[in-house]
């Protein structure tokens, strides 16, 4: 009985502390920086509103003859000048409580300038990033792990 009594307790507690902003939502463990799987790239992750969004901090290679790096490949011709540093990647992704998972965002691939829905997942302190076409089981996973500042 005195063990159910803590439990309940631990969990009244954590939900009051995170109301009072103590505590972040389980939702905000993936804010912080990220090193893209390549190591070519940092990605901020920050919470906006009610949804997460992501841009690139930093690049191995921020400049290309001598210019810094820009959207070269995007398909909208008016874009390709805009530099990488600072672009953002990540859209509008919703943490789900229930499957533990950011869901209904996009990610843009500046390589190729294409944009994909994405899910992102939290595995031992490694971010999943699964960029997809259509329905999740046409695509790729990048492994993505947190920068220590």
């Amino acid at each position: 009985m005195k063990s159910k009594t803590i439990f309940v307790l631990f969990f009244f507690l954590t939900g009051l502390l995170q109301l009072q902003g103590i505590v972040p939502p389980a939702g905000d463990s993936i804010v912080g920086i990220w090193l893209n799987q390549e190591g070519t790239a940092h990605v901020q992750i920050n919470k906006v509103g009610a949804t997460y969004s992501g841009k690139i901090v930093w690049l191995k290679e921020p400049t290309e003859n001598g210019r810094p790096r820009t959207d070269k490949n995007n398909p909208q011709a008016a874009k390709q000048s805009v530099p990488l540093m600072g672009l953002v990647i990540l859209r509008d992704f919703v943490y789900v409580v229930e499957d533990g998972e950011w869901t209904d965002g996009t990610i843009y691939d500046p390589k190729n300038g294409k944009t994909y829905s994405c899910t992102m997942t939290l595995e031992d302190g490694r971010l999943n990033v699964r960029g997809y076409i259509g329905i999740s089981l046409i695509g790729r996973t990048a492994v993505w792990t947190k920068v220590k500042r």
